[in-house]
Order: structure tokens, then C-alpha cells, then sequence
């Protein structure tokens, strides 16, 4: 059985079958449990509703560091949003400097009160980085987030950074850019990576696996993911299963 930590299930609702068609496929590929993320305020609604519709889907609360500065929670806000017995994750959240420009001191800031309302929450963190490394894992360090836990999910930078994350008791998530052609940084970091420490996601419906790449992903596709690290590992995908569904558990231990 396996499990997909990061999925943006509300933007696949459109798909041949809806979503009862999605989900049925991810049951037919031994995917027991999907984790639903939001990105924004709109999207906390969105995936609350259909984790309360669907017995083996939990989701986070969030907002992503791309969307519009304006758009903000307090830490208030999510406590009271996290309250929903569906909630096991706030998030995704974090720093991306690829997309936004100018002084983006405002989305440090909104890291921040995510990492705080994580912390008085013992709920983990989904963590979003892109071309900001070393700010996102200062910022990690700084604040305390080891007293939350998380992920640092779809999982793109060098070896340097996994440690660090590592050294702070966060798990990292591979999603279907490890089996691109020209991942070489992050296979040799997949291969070094504990397996106790491991999550696979799809991210769904972005960056699907191959021999899937350039459609729309789909949590099924997750296995993919497996098996391409069992590979890389000189592992059986059976194992790479157990042990991500395990460490899923470990994190998420309310969550199925």
C-alpha cells in the first residue's frame, strides 16, 4: 500500500469521472491515503470539503508563499481553521524566490506565523522552497519549527539542505522530478537519504512521473514515484511502500 503526501486534489475535480473516478483509480493502484493541500484561502475550504467526503483523505491549511501578499491568516486563524478533526497539516508554506520578486520580507513573514501556529498546534509543517534554501531553513532553524515537524515536500535542492533539514527532525518528500532525465543532483541525494526519513508524493496535478511526464498527475501515479526510488536504491518497491506508509504514520499518526 502506499501513501500520497502532497496533492492538490480540488484542481482535479474537472477530470473525466470527477474526483469519485480519481480517487477510484488511486484505490485500484494500493494508494490507502492521500493528503490534501491548500494553498490558499479559497483552497482551505475546497479540500476541507473533500476530506469530509472521503474517508482516506486528510488536509492541510495554508497559504502558499506565491500567493498575493495581501492574502494573509493569523495565527488565530489557522488554530481555528485546524480544528477540523480532518486537519493534520499546516501548510504548504515557505519561501519561493523564483516566482515573486522585489523585497518579499512579507513572505518571510508569513512563514513565520505558519511555523508559530504550527508549533502550538504539534501539527507539521508542508514545507514550499524554491530558489530560497538558505533562507527557508534559517528561518526553520530559527524559529522552532523541530517543535512542529514536517516536510519538506517535493523535494528539488542538494544534499547540504536534506541534512539540515534532517538535523531538525523533518522528513523528505520525493515526488515525480526524481525520475526525470535530468535529476541527477536529486537521485544521488535520494539514494543517500535515510529510509526512515522518506515520504513520496505526486503533487498532483503537476509533475507527473514518468513515463507519465507532461500529462496531468494523478495520486495513482505516486507509485511510480516508488518504484523509481526502489530502483534507485537497489531496493523492492514492496519495501519503499512499508517504509514511506510507516513514515507517514510516524508524522501523521492521527491520520489514518
Amino acid at each position: 500500500m502506499f501513501i500520497d503526501s502532497h496533492c492538490h486534489l480540488n484542481l482535479l475535480a474537472q477530470e473525466e469521472g470527477g474526483l469519485d473516478a480519481v480517487i477510484a483509480q488511486a484505490r485500484d493502484a494500493q494508494i490507502e491515503h492521500i493528503l490534501c493541500i491548500s494553498i490558499d484561502k479559497e483552497s482551505c475550504q475546497h479540500v476541507l470539503d473533500i476530506a469530509d467526503k472521503y474517508p482516506n483523505i486528510t488536509a492541510s491549511v495554508g497559504i502558499h508563499p506565491n500567493v498575493d501578499k495581501h492574502e494573509n491568516f493569523t495565527v488565530d486563524e489557522l488554530l481555528k481553521l485546524a480544528q477540523h478533526d480532518k486537519v493534520i497539516a499546516i501548510g504548504e508554506t515557505g519561501l519561493d524566490y523564483f516566482r515573486s520578486e522585489g523585497d518579499l520580507e512579507w513572505q518571510r513573514g508569513r512563514f513565520r506565523v505558519h511555523i508559530e501556529a504550527a508549533k502550538q498546534l504539534k501539527k507539521p509543517l508542508i514545507i514550499h522552497t524554491r530558489e530560497a534554501r538558505e533562507d527557508t531553513m534559517t528561518i526553520l532553524e530559527q524559529e522552532g519549527a523541530q517543535h512542529a515537524g514536517g516536510i519538506i515536500h517535493c523535494f528539488t535542492e542538494n544534499w547540504e539542505t536534506a541534512q539540515r533539514a534532517l538535523d531538525i527532525g523533518f522528513y523528505i518528500s520525493l515526488s515525480g522530478i526524481v525520475t526525470f532525465k535530468n535529476a541527477l543532483e536529486l537521485q544521488e541525494v535520494a539514494k543517500k537519504l535515510p529510509l526512515d526519513r522518506i515520504l513520496i508524493e505526486t503533487d498532483a496535478p503537476y509533475l507527473a512521473p514518468m513515463p507519465h511526464r507532461g500529462r496531468t498527475n494523478k495520486p495513482a501515479y505516486v507509485v511510480h514515484v516508488a518504484e523509481f526510488v526502489a530502483q534507485l536504491r537497489g531496493d523492492t518497491v514492496e519495501n519503499i511502500a512499508k517504509q514511506t506508509t510507516a513514515n507517514f504514520n510516524r508524522l501523521f499518526p492521527s491520520a489514518t
